[in-house]
């Protein structure tokens, strides 16, 4: 039987700051505009957690029942190691979709009391949330194993985690600017995923796991690594020069200073499982970058 602990290692805490960061930047542009409701941040939040421990549970699952894991590198996986069962991941993952569910609606309830329409087009982007986190590495037809997992990373941790999270307090788009912020986090959250897939890439190829990296090789795949980094601070400072505030919040790049030594590292880098404590560097970087935006629109 699984303690509790195996399945709070199995939900890996590491990823949960990254996963919140597109809510943090939201947020911050919410209340940057003088739009800011408590209760919506904190069941956001919460939702977002839901869906990212369920994303961690499905991929321990599906690529465990696979045999991708058999000779993983990095964090232990429970189902590969055969501490739970595929079975016992299943219920697992039920109950998250349950507690997520629950805690969504409540959000949308919150967010759009009045609005049926609206609160329905947020209920359908809860149920893609869910089917993406599923579909990653469960199934035949698993994105994560043809190579669109970037995809989708970018869009639900950037667009949809921005945006969305955004448009929860404003109730509405009023700049396409919001885009830069939105897509800086998902490319953030790309540079997380290429990481890990770089560092996998000979067990995903044994496993037949094509993943971006698998497909473009790992030259290909540090230059791409590298679009990613620089390609964020891009859309950052397009971002904050549009908003006129770019010398005055010039400290928010204290955030890259690490993700400039990343990229070093990755452009050294010969042993792929080196590249396992560089996860963490770029997925807390990515998560300053979001507290520093926050504090900007505070003091602002």
């Amino acid at each position: 039987m699984p303690s509790l602990k195996d399945y709070i290692q199995a939900a890996r805490l590491r990823t949960l700051p990254l996963s919140v960061s597109g809510i943090i930047v939201g947020t911050a542009i919410a209340i940057g505009e003088g739009k800011f409701h408590a209760s919506i941040l904190i069941l956001a939040i919460l939702t977002t957690i839901g869906f990212q421990v369920l994303s961690n549970f499905a991929n321990d699952y599906g690529d465990g029942i696979k045999g991708t894991d058999d000779e993983r590198e990095g964090e232990l996986r429970l189902v590969a190691s055969g501490k739970i069962t595929p079975k016992q991941m299943k219920k697992a993952m039920t109950v998250t979709i349950f507690i997520t569910l629950i805690i969504a609606l409540l959000l949308i309830y919150i967010s759009f009391p009045d609005n049926f329409y609206k609160a329905l087009l947020f209920f359908a982007l809860g149920i893609a949330s869910i089917i993406a986190a599923v579909k990653y590495t469960v199934g035949s037809n698993a994105y994560g194993y043809s190579g669109l997992g970037d995809v989708f990373v970018f869009l639900f941790f950037g667009w949809l985690s921005v945006i969305g999270s955004y448009y929860l307090y404003s109730q509405e788009l009023n700049s396409c600017y919001i885009l830069l912020p939105a897509s800086a986090i998902g490319m953030l959250s790309a540079a997380v995923l290429n990481l890990n897939n770089m560092r996998d890439q000979i067990q995903d190829k044994k496993a037949g796991k094509n993943t971006l990296v698998v497909k473009l090789g790992s030259k290909k795949a540090k230059n791409y690594h590298y679009f990613l980094i620089l390609g964020s601070l891009l859309c950052l400072t397009t971002y904050l020069y549009k908003q006129e505030s770019l010398l005055t919040n010039s400290w928010i790049f204290l955030a890259y200073i690490p993700l400039v030594k990343n990229i070093i590292v990755v452009a050294k880098n010969i042993l792929f499982k080196d590249l396992d404590t560089e996860l963490k560097k770029v997925a807390l970087s990515t998560f300053l970058l979001s507290i520093l935006f926050l504090i900007s629109k505070l003091v602002g």
